[in-house]
């Protein structure tokens, strides 16, 4: 495990209080998540009224998003080898406007060859912008703030999903869902404000400048002993679950109220927002818990949480229930997002931070998106236990390799090696 000397403490190592480029840093990250996860939902939203324009399958439509992780995989790999060879910043900028300009495209589109293309491109940026946005963060904070503070960007994604809602329900009934993805160009503003007004971070700047810095990037280094590809294995596995357990519940679980329960929720918004709102309030909690305890009393609380908390679905009775067990399930299940890119920046070095970052984070996006065809298979063979059993394994699963993680077990988030750090600072 890398841990560089010169960290961010050169950064405001005496003072609460946060800098101009750590400020710009934390609110473009999160505005950058916020808009991606924004463009991911439109998606979800208009695709039953693609579906009707454009008179396609089932198994169409599904294909559309499955194309848009796999653009996230390449564009994960090649903006994370982009990333640590020309910065950070520049890298985040290039990002942002592929997949604004490919999104608002999408108003175009009259056939599902062009959808297919054009999410595909989008899936690039989108893919792309991650593991960077998580890099500036844990490149321009102390350590023990870092988990916070990835949690704090991902609660922008958050954000980003109920304002994808607010316009869904407002442009497409009298627009068309090709109007929606015109809202997609507001990240444009943004990617010009990233390239104006944010800085690299020293660690960047002088890893550039080692030995270490000059090497020539390749996923190979990621690789480099038995050790570190487990490792590198064994975190992809664990953001498969974690990406598996967001889509399957998520697409799912609407379905799973009214048709196995017989539960209808007047406006289902209210619901997402109430799974949301625990989501976003789980972020938090998991990022304290990281930041203080570590990575494995955080991930330990969280998986097992997760893995008892699905089953809270079967006992809802009601509307009141019903949104109870989404917010309490969105808390454990979802909290733990932000956590991957803390751990993952403190286990990789800074001149292959980036790519570490996108390629652990794109894979289990890639792989972890066919949850929902798999939990659909479930609902039509077994029943809703059993549906919930098996993501409820998932969990125990990812806890187990968890604890199986050396490097893991050594690692503090805060620890006597950071004050020292800060003291030479």
């Amino acid at each position: 495990m890398h841990l560089e000397a010169n960290t961010v403490e050169s950064y405001n190592t005496k003072s609460a209080a946060m800098t101009r480029n750590q400020k710009r840093t934390i609110v473009s990250t999160s505005a950058g998540f916020a808009l991606e996860n924004m463009d991911v939902m439109f998606l979800s939203f208009a695709l039953a009224p693609i579906i009707a324009t454009l008179h396609i399958s089932g198994a169409e439509a599904g294909l559309i998003s499955s194309i848009t992780n796999i653009g996230m995989l390449v564009g994960g790999i090649l903006f994370g080898l982009l990333g640590d060879r020309i910065g950070r910043v520049k890298t985040f900028s290039h990002t942002i406007f592929i997949f604004a300009f490919a999104t608002a495209a999408m108003f175009f589109a009259k056939n599902i060859w062009v959808i297919y293309v054009l999410r595909f491109i989008a899936g690039i940026g989108a893919g792309g912008e991650y593991g960077v946005g998580i890099t500036l963060i844990a490149e321009n904070f102390k350590k023990q703030h870092v988990g916070r503070m990835t949690s704090v960007a991902a609660i922008g994604g958050q954000i980003g999903a109920i304002f994808a809602a607010v316009m869904a329900s407002l442009i497409i009934p009298n627009f068309g869902w090709n109007a929606l993805f015109l809202v997609g160009l507001i990240p444009v503003a943004l990617a010009f404000i990233v390239r104006e007004h944010l800085q690299e971070s020293p660690v960047f700047l002088e890893s550039k400048q080692s030995a270490e810095g000059k090497k020539k990037i390749s996923l190979s280094q990621l690789f480099t002993s038995k050790k570190q590809t487990y490792q590198t294995i064994a975190l992809m596995f664990m953001v498969v679950v974690q990406i598996a357990g967001y889509f399957g519940l998520m697409n799912w679980l609407p379905t799973i109220m009214q048709k196995q329960l017989g539960i209808t929720v007047s406006g289902s918004s209210i619901w997402m927002i109430a799974t949301i709102v625990g989501m976003s309030i789980g972020m938090m909690t998991f990022g304290s818990i990281l930041d203080y305890l570590g990575p494995r009393m955080a991930y330990t609380i969280f998986l097992l949480g997760s893995a008892a908390s699905v089953f809270l679905i079967t006992l809802a009775v009601n509307e009141l229930t019903l949104i109870l067990a989404g917010a309490v399930l969105g808390f454990f299940s979802n909290g733990m997002f932000g956590g991957y890119g803390a751990i993952i920046s403190r286990l990789y070095p800074t001149h292959i931070r980036a790519t570490a970052n996108n390629l652990i984070v794109n894979v289990g996006r890639a792989i972890g998106g066919f949850s929902s065809v798999v939990i659909g298979f479930l609902m039509d063979h077994y029943n809703l236990i059993t549906t919930m059993g098996f993501l409820a394994v998932l969990y125990l699963l990812s806890f187990a390799v968890m604890l199986s993680i050396p490097a893991l077990r050594t690692l503090k988030m805060k620890n006597a090696a950071d004050d020292e750090e800060d003291s030479v600072a």
